[in-house]
């Protein structure tokens, strides 16, 4: 599957906006931004990039799946660390160049490779990441 596209281009942008066909625009690298948030209590869990291959086996297995772009590798969320992620639901948005994924995460509930459930577990304060 790798470096040949699965999803059909959008014949116009009314269809792209307005269609029942999903036709996601890859960015030059081959990429669209994935947003994660936990399905019963909507917290932002991550913030993630998706190839073609990451969003196909993501439709097909219903776990999430990213590509890796410090690794260069694709990523099933959760084979290592047990976190993985149960779909409940995608989206994608008007312009088809971001997906969001409603999940239920599994084994431990984190989500972050720090442990935290969160990648978003630091907030900014005086100038300050102040841990949360």
């Amino acid at each position: 599957m790798e470096g040949m596209a699965s999803f059909p281009t959008a014949p116009s942008k009314d269809a792209l906006e307005q269609g029942e066909v999903l036709s996601p625009r890859f960015d030059a690298a081959g990429l669209i931004a994935a947003v994660t948030t936990h399905a019963e209590t909507g917290e932002v869990l991550m913030l993630a990039w998706m190839n073609d291959e990451a969003l196909q086996k993501t439709i097909a297995t219903g776990e999430a799946h990213y590509w890796s772009r410090s690794r260069g590798e694709l990523w099933h969320k959760g084979a290592t660390s047990g976190q993985v992620q149960l779909v409940d639901e995608l989206r994608i948005d008007c312009d088809q160049d971001a997906v969001w994924l409603k999940v239920r995460p599994q084994g431990d509930g984190g989500a972050c490779h720090t442990g935290a459930r969160s990648c978003f577990y630091r907030v900014v304060e005086d100038g300050r990441l102040v841990r949360r």
